[in-house]
């Protein structure tokens, strides 16, 4: 469910949500999650809402593009995650530079790439947008709103 998309964010929320992987496998998602991109960074947010506490997956990805087809960008395969008590990993650095080296990345894109999970992580430590409380509280009840409306919840 889109709950905003301005000329620079897009802001959604999924429940139970159908997710196919790049292999062709297929898996449902178990909770609500909302969904952060910002045209001028470098990753994306998902937000999992769980009976333990808040989750966050943050994907090191090009800034999106929201056409007619779909929202768009490239994943650099590049991770951190945030558990329910704070604690955080750097996930699939391996991955990431075995894609860099087979696909050839710009050293340009490298630094970005690098510079992104830095950047992320002064927002996870400073509670900046997604990762704030206030955040999550105003998308996900506007989103037990607007279900409740639609009568999709």
């Amino acid at each position: 469910m889109v709950l905003k998309n301005s000329a620079d964010e897009f802001i959604g929320c999924n429940d139970h949500t159908l997710v196919i992987e790049d292999d062709g496998r297929r898996w449902m998602t178990r909770e609500p999650a909302l969904v952060f991109f910002n045209k001028k960074e470098w990753f994306n947010v998902v937000t999992m809402i769980r009976n333990n506490g808040i989750s966050h997956y943050c994907n090191i990805a090009s800034p999106y593009v929201l056409d007619r087809e779909a929202l768009k960008y490239v994943d650099y395969d590049l991770d951190v995650k945030v558990f329910p008590n704070g604690d955080r990993r750097l996930l699939d650095v391996d991955e990431f530079e075995e894609f860099s080296r087979r696909w050839n990345y710009p050293k340009d894109t490298i630094e970005i790439a690098l510079q992104s999970v830095r950047e992320v992580t002064d927002w996870i430590d400073q509670k900046k947008g997604p990762f704030s409380t206030e955040f999550i509280n105003i998308w996900y009840n506007r989103y037990l709103e607007l279900a409740k409306r639609n009568n999709t919840q």
